[in-house]
């Protein structure tokens, strides 16, 4: 798999999120108290856009007219339709044996790691004699 970068960590503060544009793919990228969580920007069931979902918990109920939420932060709404996916798996709590949200792997890495990168640029030898800026090759 090849990392993107999304953004700097001090950017994306725990409940923001951020919409980026990862190898022509919107992906929504969430901070959820300091842990990060990304899914494809579509979501599967009527193609709402999940960066504008809502971050939620599992709402129970024993009996008509009262309920609970649990599972606090656990869940993320469509806006569009309503449906819940689990964060961490991505799976849809509407129909959970064929509809899960597509997730990626996201994380915080160092800059330093990644500035070495698995590629080196071909690099010249340059001087600068009398007035004149000279490659060597």
């Amino acid at each position: 798999m090849t990392k993107h970068i999304v953004a700097a960590a001090d950017e994306l503060a725990p409940g923001q999120r951020k919409l980026a544009n990862v190898a022509g793919r919107e992906i929504a990228v969430f901070n959820v108290g300091g842990e990060y969580f990304a899914f494809a920007n579509r979501c599967p069931h009527g193609g709402g856009p999940m960066v504008e979902g809502f971050v939620t918990g599992l709402a129970l109920s024993d009996r008509p007219g009262e309920y609970r939420l649990a599972r606090k932060d656990e869940f993320l709404r469509c806006p569009y339709h309503g449906w819940e996916f689990e964060l961490r798996s991505g799976q849809s709590y509407c129909d959970p044996k064929s509809t899960r949200a597509r997730k990626f792997n996201v994380g915080v890495e160092h800059g330093e790691e990644l500035a070495k990168g698995p590629y080196v640029a071909e690099r010249f030898e340059v001087a600068r004699e009398k007035d004149y800026v000279v490659v060597d090759i």
